[in-house]
């Protein structure tokens, strides 16, 4: 039987009582690990990160806090082979694939403990500059904020063990928030595996840091008025979190990221040189990069009519040099989906679309490489149509998600249509607009602002520069409204904000210069 990874809570490892569910290698079916939460005292584990990790967290400044971060790095890049060889076993991608969870993650870590050092070692952040409340300057309004005393609980998804763990916790813990986390059962061992060694290494304070691996049943229930949930995941289990009676009568916060369908539009007259070569390799990266299962990746491509023949040229003469297969071999250039469930949800979602859609690319002709129909390799497909007046009517193509190597072209008739259906997504994580015009890609990004959490704007002038329509940047904030969640985080300070409280402090102008004048060093 396989090895049971062990839950660490209340500062202990501890095993569940249960049997556990097994994980799987998606290409060769073979069992890796088993996971299980069955029996863990809950309560006592929540109470012991609050008071114990909370209050030592708390204790130390930002600047304290980022140093803390800074040695995870470096703990988690000494171990960064273990990690490839786990997300190729477990999550079945090529090494490029891997490297966007991984590297990623490592990044946005550096990120938050060099934004830390930053910082004034205090125990709360200045939020504004003070404002007068009489004729008299002596009494002011000074915003603060202050972490919150309660504790992160970061529910993953199975996507990214290793980024989706690290882009929440580095703020969280940067905040002075200890996190309890819960990964997706599916590859919770890349997200188990960088937790035990951090623990392993004693740099956090006990409590500061837990993980549970195996069902969430129960999690929600122990939450309390100044704990926090960060979601990602779909939408139906994101109903579930928030109306559970600890967000709708104790005012939990929550933060969710949901389905998406994100969009690429090529700007009209856009058809040969660099901004097409590049509009058409984005595409392309994003359909096939982690096999489509991105959060962000390109799900509908909007063309001008008149060049939905020469796109979808382009588009099947890229998808049909993509390798499909075991990531082992070093030919293939896509590996396979997470699991047996998920490769079916993804037939399903391909079946339906043929039904309204017509299908431009069927990448399931081509030969798997050492792999085979047992496997969860799914080969890209392309969808489209030739009339923008049937790509208007097509709803499901703008409001379903097939979270795999599955996109759709639609044509439209003029930017007004064009900006039309993309806002029929009802709200998106990021849209990337390809074209040449300045005043032009000005005017459509400030239409398409409120429907998307980030905008990707591509002209010649930085094609060489881009970092991509479908990587988050902690720069950047990462989030979208509408079906995208309602949720934002990252983007600098901003992902700090979540897992404080502002408060606005009232008095005399020396009272509020004193709060600033200490230091927490």
């Amino acid at each position: 039987m396989s090895e049971l990874l062990v839950n660490y809570v209340s500062g202990l490892w501890q095993l569940g009582s249960g049997s556990g569910s097994t994980l799987f290698d998606p290409v060769l079916g073979d069992e890796l690990v088993r996971v299980d939460a069955t029996g863990l005292n809950l309560q006592d584990a929540f109470q012991f990160s609050r008071e114990q990790g909370g209050r030592a967290l708390r204790a130390l400044g930002y600047k304290d806090r980022a140093e803390l971060l800074k040695s995870i790095l470096e703990v988690l890049q000494a171990k960064k082979d273990l990690y490839y060889e786990i997300s190729q076993k477990n999550s079945g991608t090529v090494k490029n694939d891997s490297a966007v969870d991984i590297e990623g993650a490592l990044f946005t870590l550096g990120y938050y403990a060099k934004l830390g050092q930053s910082l004034d070692n205090h125990y709360f952040l200045k939020d504004g500059d003070p404002a007068r409340l009489a004729k008299d300057p002596l009494f002011q309004s000074q915003h603060i904020l202050t972490p919150t005393p309660g504790v992160a609980l970061l529910i993953n998804a199975f996507n990214f063990p290793a980024w989706g763990l690290w882009e929440k916790a580095a703020p969280a813990l940067l905040s002075g928030v200890p996190v309890m986390i819960k990964p997706a059962t599916a590859t919770a061992w890349l997200t188990h595996q960088m937790v035990k060694d951090v623990i392993e290494a004693n740099i956090l304070p006990p409590g500061a840091l837990s993980i549970i691996c195996g069902s969430s049943n129960g999690l929600l229930d122990q939450l309390q008025p100044f704990d926090v949930v960060s979601f990602t995941g779909s939408a139906d289990t994101a109903k579930i979190i928030r109306s559970h009676p600890a967000v709708t009568e104790q005012s939990v916060r929550v933060n969710i990221e949901a389905d998406s369908v994100n969009s690429a539009l090529l700007l009209p007259q856009q058809v040969s040189g660099p901004i097409f070569d590049l509009f058409i390799k984005e595409v392309v990266r994003e359909m096939t990069v982690k096999s489509g299962q991105k959060c962000t990746a390109i799900r509908r491509i909007f063309v001008p009519e008149s060049d939905v023949n020469v796109v979808k040229e382009a588009l099947v003469a890229s998808l049909s040099k993509t390798t499909v297969g075991n990531p082992r071999n070093e030919s293939v250039r896509m590996g396979a989906l997470i699991s047996r469930a998920q490769k079916q949800t993804v037939l399903d979602g391909i079946s339906r679309f043929k039904g309204c859609a017509q299908l431009f690319f069927d990448g399931s002709s081509q030969n798997l490489i050492d792999a085979d129909d047992n496997s969860c390799c799914v080969a890209p497909t392309l969808f489209g149509f030739d009339k923008a007046s049937d790509a208007m009517l097509a709803k499901d193509i703008h409001q379903t998600e097939v979270f795999g190597p599955v996109a759709t072209v639609l044509p439209y008739e003029n930017l007004s249509q064009a900006l039309e259906m993309i806002a029929m997504g009802e709200g998106s994580l990021v849209a990337s607009v390809y074209g040449d015009e300045v005043v032009e890609l000005a005017q459509v990004a400030a239409d398409l602002a409120a429907f998307h959490g980030r905008l990707h704007i591509i002209s010649s002038d930085v094609g060489a520069m881009h970092t991509g329509h479908g990587n988050v940047m902690p720069q950047s904030i990462h989030g979208g409204p509408g079906r995208a969640g309602g949720g934002e985080e990252l983007g600098g300070l901003r992902g700090l904000s979540f897992y404080h409280r502002r408060t606005a402090i009232q008095g005399s102008t020396q009272v509020i210069e004193a709060m600033f004048s200490g230091s927490n060093s």
